[in-house]
């Protein structure tokens, strides 16, 4: 895995129960929380300094997943917050500023740019979410752009297919995270 500093001297911390997959980067001020699973080519970056000079920080929250080529990136003087048992899917790309809720989904190719996504929010594939804040629970369809109120207002609470399928998502990578973790740990 590689594990960088960034230009303000941040080392990224990972819980002992995470596991991050070999191909995936951490750069700079990254905090990734216990039992969280990251995935092959996953990068997540805490790195642009703001105006003062500060890197804000990317926070991945306990039990969270970033999969597969994933890219958590802040602009400067901005951070990204993951809550706990949140999936980002493949090729998703979380932007910041932002902060995403707990027990969120975030689907394949979407993207999640300056925006608020409230507890339980589901985004579908290739979604756009852009500029707003989406209260807890609602869903936004696949194909879809989100980047106003009106957007907003017009998104429909999720599902219980769609929340069960987001949860079997996150307990899947909790045990990914815990198998690749203990095959890990058997080698060294």
């Amino acid at each position: 895995m590689g594990i960088e500093e960034n230009a303000a001297g941040n080392f990224p911390q990972v819980e002992r129960t995470a596991y991050v997959h070999p191909s995936a980067v951490l750069a700079g001020r990254v905090r990734i929380g216990s039992r969280v699973f990251i995935g092959p080519q996953a990068a997540i970056r805490a790195d642009e300094p703001g105006p003062d000079g500060v890197v804000e920080p990317i926070v991945i929250g306990d039990r969270s997943n970033v999969q597969d080529c994933v890219v958590v990136h802040a602009l400067g003087g901005t951070g990204v917050e993951i809550g706990t048992g949140t999936s980002l899917a493949h090729a998703a790309v979380v932007h910041g500023p932002c902060k995403i809720g707990a027990d969120c989904f975030v689907g394949f190719n979407s993207v999640v740019f300056n925006a608020t996504l409230g507890d339980g929010v589901v985004v579908m594939h290739q979604a756009l979410v852009e500029g707003v804040t989406v209260p807890p629970g609602l869903c936004i369809p696949s194909m879809t752009a989100v980047r106003c109120e009106e957007d907003v207002r017009r998104l429909a609470p999720a599902t219980p297919d769609m929340i069960a399928f987001a949860r079997k998502v996150s307990q899947t990578n909790i045990v990914l995270a815990e198998v690749a973790l203990t095959v890990a740990l058997t080698e060294e």
